[in-house]
């Protein structure tokens, strides 16, 4: 069974940097404690691992 990521948005994309808040939105975050489940693949964890200071990342079954 494919493993997944939980993405949880921890701060506000005001006042990022353009590319940051384009991340968040295709992760399909849009507000302060929004939580998706995406698969674990490179691609997913690639643009979480690009912005750590505004997600959390945990790994889930």
């Amino acid at each position: 069974m494919a493993k997944k990521l939980q993405v949880t948005q921890l701060r506000s994309a005001i006042g990022r940097k353009p590319k940051q808040r384009e991340t968040l939105r295709s992760l399909g975050l849009k507000r302060i404690g929004d939580v998706v489940v995406k698969e674990d693949r490179p691609e997913i964890r690639g643009m979480a691992e690009s912005i750590p200071h505004l997600v959390d990342l945990k790994e889930v079954d």
